[in-house]
C-alpha cells in the first residue's frame, strides 16, 4: 500500500516504535493514513499541498476583506469576481494592485495565506450571501509543520498499538485495571494552534 497524503513516513513511525522488520508495514501504513485523516478532522484543515490549482467560490462578508481556505503557494493563484450577480466570474483581479495576501510573509514561514484584503478596489458583497468571488489556487499548506508530523507519529503509534489494548484495557497494575486514556494531553497541546476556527 502507498501512503496518500500522510503526515509522517513509514520510516519515521517504525523508528518511533523501534520496529526494524517489514512484517507489519501494511498495518503501519494504515495507521499513518488513519492518523493523518484524524488530524484533518480535528483541525478542520489539511496540511498537504494540492499538486494542481482548482477553483473555489466565496461570498465575502466585507468589501475589503475575504477569509479563504488555506492557500499554500502563489503559483497558479487567480482571483476573479462576479460584478453583475449573474454567476459569471468575468473580472480578474491583480495581486499587489487590487488585493494583497494575508498574513504577510506566510509563504516565507511555510504557512498558508488565509485571507485576501482589497486595495484599490472593493470586493462585491451580496446581500443574499451569493458567491461573488472565485479563487483558483493550490490549496493546503506549503509544508507539513513539525508539530503535525509529531502528532501523526504519536497518533499512528497509538492506533497501531491499539490491538494490544482490547476494549481500552492496557493491562493490570498494582491498583487494578490500567485503561488507555481517551485523549493525550501532548497531542492536544500540539494540535491546538493549528485548529481552524469556523467563521459564520
Amino acid at each position: 500500500m502507498t501512503i496518500t497524503n500522510g503526515y509522517c513516513t513509514l520510516d519515521e513511525l517504525k523508528s518511533a516504535l523501534r520496529i526494524t522488520d517489514t512484517l507489519d508495514d501494511r498495518l503501519l501504513e494504515n495507521s499513518i493514513e488513519a492518523a493523518s485523516r484524524r488530524i484533518d478532522g480535528v483541525c478542520s484543515r489539511r496540511f498537504n499541498l494540492d499538486s494542481q490549482a482548482t477553483a473555489r467560490t466565496f461570498a465575502p462578508a466585507r468589501f475589503d476583506h475575504l477569509e479563504v481556505d488555506d492557500i499554500g503557494t502563489a503559483t497558479g493563484l487567480v482571483v476573479k469576481v462576479d460584478l453583475t450577480g449573474n454567476g459569471v466570474y468575468s473580472t480578474t483581479l491583480t495581486a499587489g494592485t487590487d488585493f494583497q495576501l494575508e498574513p504577510f510573509n506566510s509563504f516565507a514561514k511555510s504557512e498558508p495565506v488565509t485571507a485576501l484584503r482589497a486595495l484599490d478596489t472593493s470586493f462585491p458583497v451580496s446581500s443574499r450571501r451569493r458567491a461573488t468571488m472565485q479563487v483558483t489556487a493550490r490549496w493546503g499548506w506549503p509544508a507539513i509543520p513539525d508539530a503535525i508530523r509529531e502528532v501523526a507519529v504519536l497518533l499512528a503509534a497509538r492506533h497501531f498499538r491499539r490491538a494490544d489494548s482490547p476494549l481500552g484495557v492496557a493491562g493490570f497494575g498494582e491498583l487494578g485495571v490500567v485503561f488507555v486514556r481517551r485523549t493525550d494531553p501532548d497531542i492536544e497541546a500540539l494540535l491546538s494552534p493549528y485548529r481552524k476556527v469556523a467563521v459564520a
